[in-house]
Parts: structure tokens; C-alpha cells; sequence
């Protein structure tokens, strides 16, 4: 009883309950903690997700091109999303890490947590076949699907950034990176973004320079608008 009872809200959230319980504790199970850990299923459910993603969109959006039906599912499968979801449905207090992990908050990060839902998808891909994970899917997604606006053309947080001080005539911001830690294969990037000297640098992180250097702008940008309120 008491691991179905650790698994009763995400259950809930999913609609879905395993047959095979050790398909979603290896789902859960980040690679600092065990040797059997949930990269292959993620790699699954990453391929699952994004054909059930392209489907729905197709289906829904009949007379919408292919580039905007590309970045439309860019939106819904980007690893924010994901890790929206897994927030969602706690996922986090169920994620099995290392020890190190552990200690840097690894049941927050982003990056761990949009891995374990792709993870999770995978495992229900394997234990109840494609129409069930694709019914997951959908109710997952469902709400997220309506909200698109197929005319909209999304912009990431560096570009609307740049656009909110070029619209101030002030200083472009600097990106640096200040510090790289993990292994070749599993780094972690932290990144500075810094706009003029009367504004403090913001310090961000990611598992690439990328991803770093967008939470950076995301979160000097949310700074800005706070302050010009």
C-alpha cells in the first residue's frame, strides 16, 4: 500500500495507474543514483511525445503550414513546458537522485525534471502500449493545445530581453559564462547576464550555454518589468 499511496497524485494527474510499478520507478530514477536509471525511457518518451504532439496539432490545425506547426510543437515539448508539468503533478518528491544531486537541489532543476516526464511517458508507452500514452498525452496537453495561436510567433526570453531595452534606448545585455561544472557528458553551465553597472548581473544555470543564458535573460527581464511597475 504505501507505494501506491507515494504514487496516488501523480496517478491522479495522469489518469493512468502502472501495471508494472518498476517501469516508474526507473522513470524516476535520475543517472547519479542507480546504474538502471531513466535515460533510455526518456529517450523514448521523448520520440512518443513529440509524434503525439505533431498528430494533435496536425489533426487540429488543418490548414495551418508546416513551419508554424513546427514551432507550435516547439512550445508544448520545450523542456519549460515539461518541467511546468512535472511541477504539476509533484514529480520532484518522487524523483530517485544521488547524493550530490540531492544536495544542489537537483528535484528542482528544470532540466531533471522535464527528463523524468519524458521519462515517465516512455514507461507508460512500454507498459500499456501507444493508444493509452497518447491518451495521457492529450489530457495532459489539452488545455495547453487550445491555448495556442497558430498567427503567434513565440520569441524566447534573450530576444524579448533585447527588445524591451532597445525600446528603452538602453545597453544591450552581456552574457558570460562563469563557471562549468559535471562531466564532459553531463554539464552544467552557470551564466551571468549583465545589462549596465546600475543594475546588478543575474546568475542562471542550464545543462547547456543555451539554456543557461535564456533563464538568464528570463529572469533580468522579469527584474526590469518588476522595477518599471
Amino acid at each position: 500500500m504505501q507505494g501506491i499511496d507515494k504514487f496516488a497524485h501523480l496517478s491522479r494527474v495522469l489518469n493512468y495507474r502502472f501495471e508494472d510499478v518498476s517501469l516508474l520507478e526507473q522513470a524516476l530514477t535520475h543517472r547519479s543514483a542507480a546504474k538502471q536509471h531513466n535515460e533510455r525511457l526518456e529517450f523514448l518518451g521523448d520520440a512518443v511525445l513529440g509524434m503525439v504532439i505533431a498528430d494533435a496539432l496536425y489533426q487540429t490545425f488543418e490548414d495551418v503550414p508546416e513551419g508554424k506547426l513546427t514551432r507550435m510543437r516547439s512550445t508544448l515539448v520545450k523542456g519549460e513546458t515539461l518541467a511546468e508539468l512535472a511541477i504539476e503533478a509533484r514529480l520532484g518528491e518522487l524523483l530517485k537522485l544521488g547524493q550530490g544531486e540531492l544536495k544542489s537541489g537537483g528535484h528542482r532543476r528544470s532540466s531533471i525534471l522535464a527528463d523524468a516526464v519524458e521519462a515517465v511517458l516512455g514507461a507508460i508507452y512500454l507498459d500499456a502500449g501507444l493508444d493509452t500514452v497518447r491518451r495521457v498525452i492529450l489530457n495532459l496537453w489539452e488545455e495547453r493545445i487550445k491555448a495556442l495561436n497558430p498567427h503567434e510567433h513565440p520569441k524566447d526570453n534573450k530576444t524579448r530581453l533585447q527588445e524591451f531595452l532597445q525600446s528603452r534606448r538602453q545597453p544591450l545585455p552581456v552574457y558570460a559564462v562563469v563557471n562549468i561544472t559535471g562531466k564532459d557528458h553531463d554539464q552544467t553551465f552557470e551564466v551571468s547576464c549583465t545589462i549596465s553597472e546600475a543594475h546588478p548581473p543575474v546568475l542562471a544555470s542550464g545543462n547547456s550555454r543555451r539554456k543557461a543564458e535564456q533563464e538568464a535573460a528570463k529572469l533580468m527581464l522579469e527584474r526590469l518589468e518588476n522595477a518599471a511597475r
